[in-house]
């Protein structure tokens, strides 16, 4: 990679662009709401059970202008979700910047683990074991989505959720290849816990992107 290439990813001026498509936000607070999504490459987070491992290496991934990443979306969208991968990996200050600067709503999705960038409408902190969130991530949190993979992890949940703001929207999801056994202690936990929500995966349920 040239010099110059390098140092317009450092500035946020160009970003490992997996992938970016127009579709129905699947998860969360804001499910069945259309949105731009925006997939940039790279991450060591490591999730055993990520969906999407493909995006890992972002050499993969060739760094695409970020100018032609916002035209693209600004045909499409009244909301962007950018995601990965771990996008925090990048400085996002330039994207969101030129983004909110076309009226378009930025939203991330995001493990934490890395220095907080950008300028957020909605930061969705989804934590990992593996590499847990900077402080930042947890003050910034508008959505607090736990993957619930076995009964363990509902512990972590709340050992989390003891770590956001008091205005923090939480969600249980369960992780996709364990749903059939997840979803009864989900329903459960919820019940007896009401502070949380349950949060699916719609979008696989409704085969779209």
């Amino acid at each position: 990679m040239d010099l110059k290439t390098q140092e317009l990813i450092k500035q946020g001026k160009m970003l490992p662009l997996m992938e970016e498509f127009y579709t129905i936000q699947g998860e969360g607070a804001h499910t069945g709401t259309a949105a731009y999504f925006i997939r940039i490459g790279g991450c060591d987070v490591g999730c055993h059970w990520c969906d999407v491992k493909e995006s890992w290496n972002a050499s993969l991934h060739p760094p695409t202008e970020t100018d032609l990443i916002v035209q693209h979306a600004k045909k499409y969208a009244e909301t962007v979700v950018v995601t990965g991968g771990e996008p925090l990996m990048w400085d996002l200050d330039y994207i969101t910047k030129e983004l909110q600067a076309q009226q378009i709503k930025t939203h991330i999705e995001t493990s934490g683990a890395y220095s907080f960038s950008g300028i957020w409408d909605w930061f969705c902190l989804s934590p990992k074991k593996t590499k847990l969130p900077l402080q930042r991530a947890y003050e910034e949190a508008d959505e607090l989505k736990m993957i619930i993979h076995n009964k363990h992890d509902f512990k972590f949940a709340e050992a989390e959720a003891a770590k956001v703001n008091e205005n923090c929207l939480l969600f249980l999801q369960p992780e996709w290849s364990k749903r059939e056994e997840m979803i009864p202690l989900i329903i459960d936990y919820v019940m007896q816990h009401p502070r949380w929500k349950i949060s699916l995966q719609t979008h696989k349920y409704l085969n779209i992107p």
